[in-house]
């Protein structure tokens, strides 16, 4: 099976929803949150992380994780800015069947917090 890595940026209430579910799922969407949107590279988890997560909540963490390249095959990647600035764009109701197709544990990689 050839497997994708991919990278999420998460605030800490979403990773701790990922270590109860055994570093193995991300959490559903909120009903303001469409679409799930994991990132191509580490450099791009990074920026999200330190310009946003931290501001936002005061911490911020990457995660990396493989996902079965086949099922990826669906989603296209999508450019929201410059050449690092790559994600797939999964809708919230396929979620699960995502999650399904991660292969191993979610790890965080990088963690970062706001300066006092």
């Amino acid at each position: 099976m050839e497997l994708t890595t991919l990278y999420r940026p998460v605030g800490p209430d979403e990773l701790v929803l990922i270590e109860q579910s055994g570093w193995k799922r991300f959490p559903p969407r909120r009903p303001d949150q469409p679409i799930f949107y994991p990132v191509m590279n580490e450099t791009y988890a990074i920026q999200i992380s330190t310009e946003w997560n931290v501001p936002a909540y005061g911490a911020g963490f990457v995660t990396k994780f493989a996902v079965n390249s086949a099922f990826l095959e669906k989603y296209s990647v999508e450019n929201v800015g410059g050449a690092i600035h790559n994600e797939l764009w999964v809708p919230a109701e396929e979620l699960e069947a995502f999650n399904d197709n991660i292969v191993g544990v979610i790890e965080v990689t990088q963690s970062y917090h706001q300066s006092k």
